[in-house]
């Protein structure tokens, strides 16, 4: 895991990447156990901007996993790749 990322992090990616939808922020921490709606609000700006999640202005705040987020998830993105994001 990249030193900036969260467990909350990969379990939001999982999560996309699993349903495959575009959701919002509310849907993805009703989704996943332990992870709050602000935790889950603090970290997507962090996966977008490293590329990882694609978040939408109309619908608000709707968020899909991106090619980079799969390839992140799949291990084909090294840690350094990501870690100068923050």
């Amino acid at each position: 895991m990249v030193s900036w990322m969260t467990k909350s992090d990969d379990a939001i990616l999982e999560l996309l990447d699993e349903s495959n939808l575009t959701i919002p922020p509310m849907a993805i921490a009703f989704n996943i156990e332990n992870v709050s709606r602000p935790t889950v609000d603090r970290r997507l700006p962090k996966l977008e901007k490293a590329g990882l999640v694609k978040r939408y202005d109309d619908p608000r705040g709707y968020t899909k996993i991106t090619d980079r987020g799969r390839a992140y998830l799949s291990g084909e993105i090294e840690a350094g790749d990501l870690e100068s994001i923050e």
